[in-house]
């Protein structure tokens, strides 16, 4: 599995939070998920997920953002309508805190 991804090299305040985004529009783009984000706070990252064979989207990704904006964000986007589908919003893995651990 390989993402394809959008860093714009800001860093806005507070600790990074990976929000996971499932249901997604296979047309979905980074460009729409960051502005559909933003309205809630500065995107740090945009990766949606394909698949490694065929490289096409396989329907989720994750969108990283600050603490404070990724809870708003979770808590107003989770089972909202994009593109047609009702996309699942909630936290994401947090591998990296893990293994820094």
């Amino acid at each position: 599995m390989e993402a394809s991804s959008d860093t714009n090299g800001k860093s806005g305040g507070g600790e990074p939070l990976s929000i996971f985004v499932g249901n997604l529009a296979y047309k979905a783009s980074r460009d729409e998920l960051k502005a559909l984000f933003g309205k809630y706070g500065e995107v740090r990252s945009v990766r949606i997920m394909t698949d490694r064979a065929t490289r096409r989207p396989r329907g989720f990704g994750f969108i990283e953002m600050d603490e404070k904006s990724a809870r708003k964000a979770i808590k107003k986007l989770d089972g909202y309508e994009f593109m047609g589908r009702n996309i699942k919003v909630n936290e994401g893995n947090q591998r990296r805190q893990q293994q820094d651990g």
